[in-house]
C-alpha cells in the first residue's frame, strides 16, 4: 500500500522502507502432524541479525489461499520495516490440507497443533535458513516477537503464558515459549466467561486463563467488531486480554474498525468486513513501533508513536498499565 492512500496515519513515523524478499514455500518435516509444515519467510533484502516476527492466522474461509499466503498488508510492511516475518499454514486453513477434513483430529480449530508449529519453527531456524539461502545467517533468535490475529490470537495467547484449557482433560496447560519475548494480539479471542453457549460448547479449547500470560504484549481491537454469534460482551470482549492479564502493558482502539482491522488480511480482499486504507496504516504503524521497541531496549518508535496519535481520537486511543507517557488514558 502507497501512502498516497493514507494521511492521517502518517504523523506516526516509521523510517524509510527498504526492499524486501519472499522465499515459498520452505517445508519441515513434521512427524505426528500428517502433513510436513509449509511456510512463507519474508525479510528485509539486506541485513543481519534480523529480528523475526511468527504470524499466526486467524480461521479465515478461503479454501483455496493457504495462510502463509495472506496478511500481506502486515507481512510486507513489516518486512520492509526491519523484522522476518514467518508464516506457518496451520492445519486449519482450509488450504492447509486438513482443514476440510471433519474427521481429522482437533477438527476444525487444530489448537494443540497451531502451538507446536511454532515450537517447531523456533527448533528449526538453522534448516528455514537453509532453504532460504538469502536469510542464511541473518535471522536473529535472540529477537522474536510473535502476532496472532482472531483465533491465532488465542495461539499466541498460550505462546506469551496464558494457559490454554485442554478440551479433553479439561486441565488448564503451560505452552509458554521463552523464546518469544514480545507479541501482538489483533482482535483475539477474550474470555470464556464472554463467550455465547453456542460459541464455547463448539469451541472449548478457546478458554483461557489470562492470568498467567506475562510477556509484555499490545492488545488491539476495533470498536465496532461485534459479533452476537461468539460474544455476549460487544467489542469489549477482544479487549480482555489486556485487562485479564498482568503482561499485556499496552491496549489500542480503532475507532470504527471491525474485526479486519482496515484489512488486514490482504489488498482489495473480498473477504473482509473492513477496508480502510487509513485505519489499515494505523494498524501496521502502531504495531511495528511497538515490536520494535519491546524487541531493541531503548528504541523510541513505541513512544514516538504514541506521542504521535495523542489526542487524535480519528486514529485511535492507547491505554497503557505504566505511566509512559502522561496524559494517556492510564489504569
Amino acid at each position: 500500500m502507497t501512502d498516497h492512500y493514507i494521511r492521517l496515519a502518517r504523523r506516526i513515523p516509521v523510517p524509510d522502507a527498504v526492499p524486501v524478499v519472499s522465499v515459498n514455500p520452505v517445508t519441515l518435516p513434521a512427524p505426528g502432524r500428517g502433513i510436513p509444515l509449509e511456510l512463507r519467510v519474508t525479510a528485509p533484502l539486506r541485513g543481519d541479525a534480523v529480528a523475526i516476527v511468527l504470524l499466526s492466522h486467524g480461521g479465515g474461509s478461503s479454501h483455496y489461499l493457504q495462510s502463509k499466503d495472506g496478511f500481506s498488508p502486515l507481512v510486507d510492511f513489516y518486512a520492509s520495516h526491519g523484522f522476518a516475518v514467518i508464516q506457518p499454514t496451520h492445519l486449519s486453513s482450509p488450504g492447509g490440507g486438513l482443514g476440510l477434513d471433519r474427521d481429522a483430529v482437533g477438527h476444525p480449530l487444530f489448537w494443540r497443533s497451531r502451538i507446536d508449529d511454532f515450537e517447531l519453527i523456533l527448533d528449526n531456524l538453522d534448516a528455514i535458513e537453509a532453504q532460504a539461502p538469502v536469510v542464511h545467517g541473518r535471522l536473529d533468535p535472540a529477537r522474536v516477537a510473535a502476532v496472532g490475529y482472531s483465533a491465532g490470537g488465542n495461539t499466541v495467547s498460550a505462546l506469551l503464558g496464558a494457559r490454554a484449557l485442554d478440551p479433553v482433560s479439561g486441565a488448564f496447560l503451560d505452552f509458554r515459549e521463552s523464546r518469544v519475548g514480545a507479541g501482538v494480539l489483533l482482535a483475539s479471542t477474550g474470555s470464556a466467561e464472554g463467550m455465547t453457549d453456542t460459541m464455547r460448547e463448539r469451541y472449548p479449547e478457546l478458554e483461557t486463563d489470562f492470568s498467567r500470560l506475562t510477556t509484555r504484549t499490545l492488545v488491539v481491537h476495533g470498536d465496532e467488531d461485534v459479533n452476537p454469534v461468539a460474544t455476549t460482551r460487544g467489542a469489549d470482549w477482544h479487549a480482555e486480554p489486556y485487562h485479564l492479564s498482568p503482561g499485556a502493558d499496552a491496549l489500542l482502539v480503532l475507532p470504527g474498525a471491525k474485526h479486519y482491522l482496515g484489512g488486514i488480511m490482504g489488498y482489495s480482499l473480498a473477504e473482509t468486513d473492513d477496508e480502510d486504507p487509513e485505519r489499515l496504516a494505523v494498524t501496521q504503524r502502531m504495531t511495528w513501533a511497538y515490536l520494535r521497541s519491546a524487541l531493541y531496549n531503548g528504541d523510541p518508535a513505541w513512544q514516538r508513536a504514541t506521542e504521535a496519535i495523542r489526542g487524535d481520537p480519528a486514529l485511535g486511543s492507547v491505554y497503557l498499565k505504566q505511566p509512559l507517557l502522561p496524559p494517556f488514558r492510564v489504569e
